[in-house]
């Protein structure tokens, strides 16, 4: 009598497992971040030197929102993704009018690992950082172990949408 061993093929390919998540949406993170706000107007975004000048990557764009309510404006909720260690990462940056942050938020997360930057003391080291600020990587925004390039990736998202902000929607002084 022959034995014969049968290997689910699963089991015999290893193949990385990718993981989206959507969060929220961004009408949610809109109301999250601005909930006294009655409307939200989309912002044109800046020319391709603009965006090119603050380190967006060439064919990404943002997504800009002017929080207002009753004609004040808030603030904005600009919405960019960046790569963690190899998927995108979809977020959401509200900025006051003064151009400090008011929240972080992860709207879609597709890495298996390093899902730990959804963890609200994570994103809160962010609130109230401005342009001016450094919010350097293990300095003022503490890493993750085990999401180091999902901290890294996410720290510089966020300071190149305060230099976006400096650049294009901060007032004239």
């Amino acid at each position: 009598m022959h034995v014969r061993w049968l290997i689910p093929l699963g089991a015999a390919v290893a193949s990385p497992v990718a993981l989206a998540t959507q969060y929220l949406s961004v009408p949610q993170a809109q109301q999250e971040a601005f909930p006294g706000a009655g409307e939200f107007r989309a912002v044109p975004v800046p020319d391709a030197a603009a965006l090119a000048a603050v380190g967006v990557p060439a064919g990404w764009a943002p997504q800009i929102f002017e929080a207002d309510a009753s004609g004040k404006k808030l603030g904005w909720l600009i919405v960019d993704q960046v790569i963690g260690k190899s998927e995108a990462i979809t977020y959401a940056l509200a900025l006051d009018t003064a151009g400090a942050v008011i929240s972080l938020e992860v709207l879609e997360y597709r890495e298996s690992h390093g899902g730990e930057v959804r963890m609200p003391a994570w994103r809160k080291q962010f609130v109230g950082k401005t342009a001016a600020d450094a919010a350097a990587l293990n300095r003022e925004i503490k890493i993750i172990s085990g999401a180091t390039l999902s901290c890294r990736h996410l720290t510089e998202g966020v300071q190149r949408l305060l230099r976006l902000y400096a650049l294009a929607l901060r007032a004239p002084a």
